[in-house]
């Protein structure tokens, strides 16, 4: 195939001109589109470091959050190490609380058993004394029947003696004589108080509102021989009204009261004072009062022989004697039949003493007490 040979243009600059004008045209529409691109993506980075600053920001926030949260975690498991120690400690105390238990219930099961064992010597010592009881009715009666009809006669026939036959006698007989008049008339002592003992021991219990001035004038009435024969003081701070059984509670004071003239020093004339005092209870503190109600305090205090500390409790039991019969006459009857007296009327007597300085008896009693007819 043939080339055609290229024809010469007359307009061939003009051309070019138009095709470089087209071509910058082109190049500023490319120029403008690559601004406009330029500007997009200078518009999408600062819509992206916006982004990427609150990005950084919120990065921060959790950094911060993160380190608070460590913080606290940190905090947490300190805690949790606490709580943990004091675990141990508190297993360890309670382990510890178990083996306790578990001790005070085996002592406590011992215990059941004591108060078991206990009970039962108690039910046993209740009937050897309920047969002890009957023992004494028996025995009372006895004393005021069978034994006072023979001491009658020996007392009957030795006044007799004493008025027809006594002058008779030689010096050994009158002394042996004597000495059977003393026996006699310590035999006759001894049965009353026994008799006074077992009057004390079951009796119908008829408490009476009664003023303690006035059986105190009758039992210095009885004892007015004594009293002078001791040149003694009796000193009496006023005593008021209780309930009481009177005919008991005037054997009480006038067993006291014989017992400090004849337990006085011979040397210092007698001095015995007598007082109540009323004690209010109070039970947020027991420790303090005797009994658990409101109560009577009565003292007998003497300015005698005393007795050593270690008596106060052996000076009750009956036929108790702390000094020499011959130094002191008497059958040690007499403080356990007050005690006795006491008991009746629900209250308690407690004695102190010291070797030359006296004694002192304290007598607590409820204030009103309980109608009852008891053995006791």
């Amino acid at each position: 195939m043939k080339k055609k040979a290229k024809i010469p243009d007359e307009n061939a600059p003009q051309n070019e001109e138009q095709s470089s004008h087209a071509q910058l045209i082109i190049a500023n529409r490319e120029l403008a589109f690559q601004n406009q691109e330029r500007e997009n993506r200078a518009a999408e980075l600062l819509i992206a470091n916006k982004e990427l600053a609150f990005q950084n920001s919120e990065k921060e926030k959790r950094a911060a959050e993160l380190i608070i949260a460590n913080k606290e975690l940190a905090f947490q498991n300190k805690e949790k190490e606490k709580r943990a120690a004091e675990l141990l400690v508190a297993n360890a105390e309670l382990t510890f609380q178990n083996e306790e238990k578990e001790k005070r219930a085996a002592e406590l099961i011992i215990a059941n058993k004591e108060l078991v064992f206990q009970n039962s010597e108690k039910e046993k010592r209740a009937n050897e004394l309920l047969i002890a009881n009957k023992e004494l009715e028996s025995f009372t009666f006895i004393s005021s029947h069978d034994l006072q009809e023979p001491l009658r006669k020996i007392q009957a026939f030795s006044d007799r003696i004493l008025a027809e036959e006594f002058e008779t006698l030689s010096q050994k007989g009158k002394h042996y004589f004597e000495r059977i008049q003393i026996s006699a008339k310590h035999m006759q002592t001894l049965i009353n108080d026994l008799l006074a003992y077992s009057r004390t021991t079951e009796t119908e219990r008829k408490f009476e509102n009664v003023d303690l001035d006035t059986i105190m004038y009758e039992v210095m009435e009885a004892l007015q021989e004594e009293i002078l024969e001791k040149k003694a003081t009796i000193e009496v701070i006023r005593l008021g009204i209780i309930q009481v059984i009177p005919f008991q509670f005037r054997q009480l004071l006038q067993n006291l009261i014989t017992n400090a003239l004849k337990f006085s020093n011979p040397e210092i004339p007698p001095h015995i004072v007598i007082k109540t005092s009323f004690l209010h209870y109070d039970p947020l503190n027991p420790e303090k009062f005797p009994l658990s109600v409101d109560c009577c305090h009565l003292t007998i205090a003497d300015n005698g022989i005393g007795f050593k500390p270690e008596y106060q409790e052996r000076i009750f039991d009956i036929f108790q004697r702390l000094h020499e019969k011959q130094q002191y006459k008497g059958t040690g009857i007499g403080l356990a039949i007050v005690k006795k007296i006491v008991q009746n009327h629900n209250g308690i007597i407690t004695a102190q003493g010291e070797p030359g300085k006296g004694a002192t008896f304290n007598i607590y009693l409820p204030i009103t007490q309980v109608q009852s007819k008891e053995v006791m």
